[in-house]
């Protein structure tokens, strides 16, 4: 009966607005049972209340009546209308330093790629070499794409490409993820660019722009959680000043996290926004259009996209756990991700990776958990330890579904991550070469302290542990309250001081942290943390809230908190914006006005002489590096590749003695390169040396005499 006078006592309120006291009785019906009855569990009570508010966003907040916003501004002395237009004002202002921040940094990109490679005064063959490792690769298959007599039958010949590596045939689409070759390639020939542009420009210059959504979503996800896009511009400054630690744009434009990594950031501004309390339906729907475009078109872009998407959906499993987010909303993100995953799997040609993929058990796990809550009576003993023991629930059921989907089906791809994982966090060893080479990359490795000394040189690092601390200290409080049974506020205000209980902070925390983590263990995943780190500063610096939570617990008395408050959200970033300024922008002036040379002429003339004067039918091995070059300038076979991803290309890449599967470091021959080199026997007897010069050496097979056990 409780639940039913509910409804009945809004719209009392609603039909006696013009009286004075009409909003008084709400507050009390509403704050009544929570704090008198104590029957059922707090957890519960604000799970209930949260699904209550969330019933209540598109009539409260889109319906609120007209005389109350006019009281409420006329009380400021302020006109509707004047109210209107500042906050276009704000709105318009915001969306032009977002849109000129990505703009600016595009165009930064572009200039510094010519300072650095004087690119538009090289030929192709040195503009290609230019493309390194795995970068090679995938521009190769976009020239072929472009010399096809058509896009149908050159996507035929990418999905049944014998062509580059030798006695294999590969659907190069699927195991190298050329969806952004394919799409830069019919942009291309749509757009009739052929005239206008050359192919490598064009495709630069898509990379380059897609650099400029990234920064601008970064910017929008900062003004959205402090209200003022001065937190924007400082997250910007601080992700071009950190570029070495942001991106891998400098040397490796092509790369697939250059392609896909944008289109996160805007489904992480889309989530920050959906995530927001009391959103009006209209910008509800926006953003949940948003999460779910993005969130799919970042699965199609880059093979790795769902271990990352897993590290987000473990974020929001541990924010709704703790009730800090309206339910509702966090299981429409989990059905966005069977969507995506579905979709996924059948356009990437059924790929068995989606699967066995950990977000994939995770998520039924997270609704398989929910339909135990909904379908238990409220108030039982069961449905009491149900809510106790719902995160060890969900963890057991992801392992379980996890375990049963890679017994039944079929999959090889990742295979040797997991593995690698094993060995890196010490819970296996091994003497299997393709696991010990992977620990000997340096984007493996843990990271240095070069890069925390980078970190701190630019402030960043700091004030990152400055907010992240706050933040932390504020969650902490709100899970306590609620596990007191206090339930969470409609709204916070500026003077509550609790900027824990917004739910888009505690996500951003959490992800942070997990992010972190990741980034603690390998080199390589801080181009996936450190864009955060700059948002989530920026924005603590420039958000009135977060001061006044930590005045909150200082509790001044000496100075007026919230006006201490105002001023430090705007003089902080203006002293960090200002030093900033003054150290680094000379420093990023002489970097676009300096004019470096990248010129390998060694690697020019093999590549001259592969073209001119090497069989046909030739097939080259070597390391994974030159192999992609080789791909890309001359169209010649290769052995192997420089790609992760695939078992067979790895083990290509052994040259040891392996025995029983294990591989040893010790061999009773020497060094074959070296061998070779120096004419010894028996090697002069099996190769013949057609090519050299200071850097490279190249032999061809004797076919009269070939290798015999």
């Amino acid at each position: 009966m409780r639940e039913r006078s509910r409804p009945r006592g809004r719209r009392e309120a609603g039909d006696g607005r013009s009286a004075g006291g009409a909003a008084s009785p709400r507050r009390e019906r509403r704050g009544a049972p929570a704090a008198g009855d104590g029957r059922r569990p707090a957890m519960e009570e604000g799970a209930a209340d949260l699904r209550q508010r969330k019933k209540q966003n598109c009539t409260e907040s889109d319906k609120m009546a007209p005389e109350e916003r006019n009281k409420e501004n006329s009380k400021l002395g302020r006109s509707p209308k004047y109210m209107l237009i500042q906050r276009f004002a704000k709105l318009f202002f915001g969306c032009l330093a977002a849109v000129t921040s990505g703009m600016m940094y595009a165009v930064y990109l572009s200039t510094y790629h010519e300072r650095k490679f004087w690119f538009s005064s090289r030929q192709e063959l040195e503009r290609e070499i230019t493309f390194q490792g795995d970068s090679a690769i995938y521009y190769s298959f976009y020239k072929e794409l472009l010399k096809a007599p058509s896009f149908e039958r050159g996507v035929y010949e990418l999905t049944h490409n014998n062509k580059t590596v030798s006695l294999k045939t590969i659907n190069a689409v699927q195991q190298m993820t050329l969806y952004p070759e394919l799409i830069a390639s019919v942009l291309y020939q749509a757009s009739g660019s052929e005239e206008v542009i050359e192919p490598v420009y064009f495709y630069i210059g898509i990379v380059f722009g897609l650099q400029g959504i990234y920064v601008t979503a970064l910017f929008v996800t900062s003004w959205v959680m402090s209200g003022t896009w001065l937190a924007g511009m400082l997250t910007v400054a601080w992700f071009i000043i950190n570029r070495t630690d942001t991106t891998r744009i400098d040397y490796s434009i092509p790369s697939r996290e250059n392609w896909a990594l944008p289109y996160f950031a805007c489904q992480v501004a889309a989530l920050t926004g959906y995530l927001k309390k009391n959103l009006n339906c209209s910008a509800e729907k926006f953003c949940y259009l948003l999460v779910s475009a993005s969130t799919y078109t970042f699965m199609m872009m880059w093979e790795y996209s769902h271990y990352l998407l897993f590290v987000q959906a473990v974020s929001l499993f541990l924010l709704d756990s703790f009730s800090l987010a309206q339910t509702e909303k966090v299981h429409e993100v989990y059905k966005i991700y069977l969507f995506s995953l579905f979709l996924g799997y059948l356009l990437q040609f059924e790929n068995s990776a989606l699967l066995v993929s950990p977000l994939l058990s995770l998520v039924a796990a997270l609704m398989f958990s929910k339909c135990l809550q909904m379908n238990m009576k409220k108030g039982t003993f069961l449905s009491r330890l149900l809510k106790v023991m719902y995160i060890y629930l969900v963890l057991t059921i992801t392992v379980t579904v996890n375990f049963l989907l890679k017994m039944f089906v079929p999959h090889k791809e990742n295979e040797h991550l997991l593995k690698f994982i094993e060995v890196k966090l010490g819970l296996n060893t091994t003497k299997n070469f393709t696991m010990n080479w992977l620990l000997c990359q340096e984007s493996l490795q843990a990271p240095s302290q070069d890069f925390f000394l980078r970190l701190t040189q630019s402030s960043l690092l700091p004030f990152y542990i400055l907010v992240l601390i706050i933040c932390l200290f504020s969650v902490t409080q709100v899970i306590f309250r609620r596990i007191c049974g206090e339930p969470l506020k409609e709204t916070v205000k500026l003077e509550d001081g609790r900027i824990g209980e917004r739910p888009e902070i505690v996500y951003h925390v959490i992800h942070t942290i997990l992010l972190g983590c990741l980034a603690m263990c390998l080199e390589g995943t801080k181009y996936l943390w450190t864009p955060y780190v700059c948002m989530l500063a920026a924005f603590g610096v420039c958000s009135p809230e977060l001061w006044m939570t930590l005045f909150k617990w200082l509790r001044l008395k000496a100075v007026h908190p919230i006006l201490l408050a105002l001023i430090l959200s705007m003089a902080v970033p203006t002293i960090i914006g200002f030093s900033l300024w003054k150290e680094f922008l000379p420093r990023i002036m002489t970097e676009l006005s300096e004019l470096q040379e990248f010129y390998d002429p060694d690697t020019v003339e093999l590549m001259t002489w592969i073209k001119r004067q090497a069989p046909v039918a030739a097939v080259f091995a070597g390391s994974p590096q030159l192999m992609g070059v080789i791909k890309l300038c001359t169209g010649w076979m290769v052995s192997s590749l420089p790609l992760y991803n695939d078992d067979d290309l790895l083990k290509r890449n052994e040259n040891v003695v392996c025995e029983e599967g294990d591989s040893y470091a010790y061999s009773k021959y020497g060094r074959f390169c070296h061998e070779i080199k120096m004419n010894y026997s028996p090697y002069v007897n099996y190769f013949t040396r057609v090519y050299w010069n200071r850097s490279y050496f190249v032999y061809k097979i004797n076919t009269v005499i070939s290798f015999q056990s």
